[in-house]
């Protein structure tokens, strides 16, 4: 699609219902010639709404207001520009905790878990957070992430953890201000709720910052999962990251990733990743109209997922009817 497209596709499926100021935003733009010329003068991965707008909020720009953004963009695009060329959307969403849970709860324990895509980290701490699905809470401690979870028994555990690392092509340090603004700046307007979760999460990560590898996410794949423990399963995750990864990219990591021992949990948009379904029935279609994530393991799907991990649909195999999941029959 074309980058009006791009914009208007994101305010109807990704901001519509959860945040008022980006859809309205990103119709406005979408509709503006001015803007839409500028951001063509980018490469095409540079030009996503969560970029531009999260460049307008870290350089202290109106987002509130269409007329002012417009006029800022426009007054301001050297600035705007550099930055955008510089930055990726590494939002790193804690609450996406919440819909990697009842997979990894229900994994041989204990667990040793490699992020992909890792930003600064903050995924990788799933057992030192608290949960709440429906009327099941589980853990304790800040911060809580709420999910609306529906076609499963919530996990009655917290994994195991005894290693964790993450790769990324340029991680974030969660004990450096700037940072942490960035982090900051990614979150949508209306979200304090989100912006509490990153700052209970970061105090987390602190306080033991994960060891994160500058490097790619299939060449430098093997040599990092090579560090991790005897004895625990590897568990290799990514959310919402490889939509910012070539095709080509793509298939080079499936590749790698398959055949390294452990599990393999992915939660990406539907479309971006193969997936293994013979013998487990048609992947259903997503419900309503907003933009979810496909959960699967080691290929094969589970569940919908709603992109900041508050709500999850699941159609695969219930985990919690068994201690630890096979996943032949999930």
């Amino acid at each position: 699609m074309d980058t009006a497209e791009q914009y208007a596709e994101f305010a109807a499926r990704e901001a519509h219902g959860v945040s008022a100021v980006y859809e309205r935003l990103a119709h406005a733009v979408s509709r503006d010639d001015e803007v839409l010329a500028l951001l063509g003068g980018l490469p095409a991965a540079r030009r996503q709404p969560n970029l531009l707008f999260g460049v307008l909020r870290l350089l202290g720009g109106p987002v509130d207001d269409p007329p002012a953004f417009h006029d800022h963009v426009v007054g301001n695009w050297p600035s705007i520009e550099a930055e955008m060329r510089t930055r990726a959307t590494q939002t790193n969403e804690a609450g996406r905790c919440a819909v990697l849970l009842p997979v990894l709860a229900a994994l041989p324990q204990p667990l040793a878990l490699l992020e992909v895509g890792a930003s600064a980290g903050l995924c990788l701490y799933p057992d030192r957070y608290a949960y709440r699905y429906g009327d099941h809470a589980i853990g304790s401690g800040e911060p809580l992430l709420e999910c609306a979870a529906t076609g499963l028994t919530p996990p009655g555990r917290l994994p195991s953890v005894v290693w964790r690392a993450g790769l990324d092509l340029n991680p974030l340090d969660v004990t450096d201000p700037v940072d942490v603004a960035w982090l900051d700046a990614l979150i949508w307007p209306e979200h304090a709720h989100r912006r509490a979760r990153l700052r209970a999460a970061a105090t987390v990560a602190a306080a033991e910052p994960p060891p994160l590898v500058r490097g790619d996410l299939a060449d430098d794949l093997p040599a990092l999962a090579a560090r991790a423990p005897a004895g625990a399963t590897l568990v290799v995750f990514h959310t919402s990251v490889l939509y910012q990864v070539p095709r080509p990219r793509r298939e080079a990591f499936t590749e790698v990733v398959r055949g390294l021992p452990g599990h393999w949990i992915s939660n990406e948009a539907a479309g971006v990743l193969p997936y293994d379904v013979p013998g487990h029935g048609a992947v259903p279609a997503p419900p309503g109209g907003a933009l979810h994530n496909l959960l699967a393991l080691d290929g094969t799907p589970l569940a919908w997922t709603r992109s900041h991990g508050q709500a999850m649909v699941w159609f695969g195999r219930d985990p919690g009817s068994r201690d630890t999941v096979d996943p032949d029959t999930v």
